[in-house]
């Protein structure tokens, strides 16, 4: 899928000036203020009425938050009801919900708890089930690990590589981590200052970058790490 021509202003200032592809699963990096956020809020129609933004997509699908896209944020413990129970915040059936738990490793029992009685780990399997309920064709997904301690992190990573290939669906990983980005994603953007300053595989930008801030980058998050195989 295209997105092309991702145009966002504020007070006629442009604020994201971006066009990218999403073949299978596709990182936006960027340091803090590059424009990540304000384009997952582009694509979820959930910008600030003060902002003003225009695009065009070639998908073969209408971009609609809740059907066709689903989202995953960065805090599974913000993203959840406290006071209801896990089971409530579906809104498929019981058994389509025991599907979706069994295809992310949880036990069904966590269904009738409250989301504080889990643990970071288990939210965050819990939002991405919620985030399978309506079979998307895409998936954004807002440094969904960051919350997370390191095991854990690897292990959610792992799984939606594994639910990738089960359900066929199209990610866009927005994170400022790069090793996070090259554990789950085949492609990659950097974002800076709202503009796309390099691209291409993930393999290739990582081997020899050729801007000075996507080298920042790189070297920032892979300083005294192994890189997974």
């Amino acid at each position: 899928m295209n997105i092309s021509k991702l145009h966002i202003t504020f007070e006629n200032k442009t604020l994201v000036d971006i066009d990218f592809a999403i073949v299978s699963s596709l990182a936006l990096v960027g340091q803090s203020g590059s424009g990540k956020s304000l384009t997952l809020k582009a694509l979820l129609g959930m910008l600030p009425s003060s902002m003003k933004s225009e695009l065009e997509v070639d998908a073969g699908f209408e971009l609609k938050a809740g059907s066709n896209i689903s989202f995953v944020p960065q805090n599974p413990f913000t993203a959840l009801s406290p006071l209801t129970k896990i089971r409530k915040q579906f809104f498929v059936s019981d058994e389509k919900i025991e599907e979706l738990f069994a295809q992310v490793d949880l036990d069904l029992d966590l269904l009738d708890r409250f989301a504080p009685e889990l643990s970071g780990g288990q939210l965050q399997r819990v939002v991405i089930a919620i985030a399978l309920e309506q079979n998307p064709k895409l998936i954004l997904l807002d440094e969904p690990t960051t919350a997370l301690d390191p095991k854990t992190t690897e292990l959610i990573l792992d799984l939606l590589i594994k639910l990738q290939k089960t359900h066929g669906f199209k990610m866009l990983f927005v994170t400022h981590d790069m090793n996070s980005a090259k554990a789950i994603c085949e492609d990659i953007c950097v974002l800076k200052d709202g503009k796309i300053i390099e691209s291409g595989k993930m393999k290739t930008i990582l081997q020899s970058p050729q801007e000075e801030y996507t080298k920042t980058l790189i070297d920032a998050n892979f300083a005294n790490r192994k890189f997974r195989k």
